[in-house]
């Protein structure tokens, strides 16, 4: 073989491995990280995987299937969040599945009038890291010992596990976010703490697995979703308390 076609043989390595190297870089850019909180029960599910071949072979790619599953319930994106004064935007992925007016749980102590309520369920198919709605400083924390309904059900707002924030705004008064668990939810984490400033976005707690989030605003509120429509956490604009339009109508295609 001349040196000609040594050369050429040499190229077409490199420009092949050149990309490889593009590829598996467009790839890394499109997988979301995985929440520190997420790395235990990757791993047992994993573990699990691999005595799961051990023992049958099938059952060990249900468990890979498992594993994957469990990678992707614990993906922390980063998501680009709009910054304006007065923007309220969703603390969850998800589906909006409630838009009412309801006096908020005693423990927001927010008074006995109605606030509209908008409610996000999460999936277990969804991202369940939540975000702040709002930018603020968190005036208190509450968690409350529940039930494990349905967090789809108008109930669950009541009856269910959950732990609230009330996050007071320089100008929109206070603002409750509730951490619902759900049916198969048993765990509610909160990454920060009482006195704490936040920022519109900011990632504040998870819940495993399966859940919903309620935001509690002030009555009159003008909103910018409607119930059916999907919510993307730091990113969906629920409200917006500077809007001078008049309310909005939605029709489903």
């Amino acid at each position: 073989m001349d040196r000609q076609t040594l050369l050429s043989i040499a190229k077409s390595i490199r420009a092949i491995a050149k990309s490889i190297r593009a590829s598996a870089k467009s790839i890394r850019a499109q997988i979301s990280p995985i929440h520190p909180k997420g790395y235990p029960f990757v791993g047992g599910f994993a573990l699990a995987s691999l005595i799961f071949f051990w023992i049958w072979t099938p059952l060990g790619w249900i468990g890979t299937l498992l594993t994957i599953w469990c990678a992707l319930f614990f993906r922390n994106p980063a998501r680009v969040t709009p910054v304006r004064e007065g923007l309220v935007v969703s603390p969850a992925d998800g589906r909006v599945s409630m838009i009412a007016p309801v006096v908020p749980p005693a423990e927001l102590e927010l008074g006995e009038l109605p606030m509209v309520r908008i409610s996000i369920f999460m999936s277990v198919f969804n991202c369940h890291v939540n975000r702040s709605p709002v930018a603020g400083k968190i005036e208190r924390i509450v968690y409350r010992p529940g039930k494990f309904i349905n967090a789809d059900l108008d109930k669950a707002s009541e009856d269910n596990e959950r732990n609230a924030l009330v996050i007071s705004t320089p100008n929109n008064g206070l603002i409750g976010v509730v951490q619902i668990a759900g049916l198969v939810a048993r765990r509610i984490v909160t990454f920060v703490h009482d006195g704490q400033t936040i920022e519109t976005g900011e990632r504040f707690g998870l819940i495993r697995f399966g859940s919903r989030c309620d935001v509690y605003l002030p009555e009159g509120t003008p909103l910018l979703v409607s119930e059916g429509q999907t919510a993307i956490a730091g990113e969906t604009v629920l409200a917006d308390f500077q809007l001078g339009e008049g309310a909005r109508t939605f029709r489903s295609n």
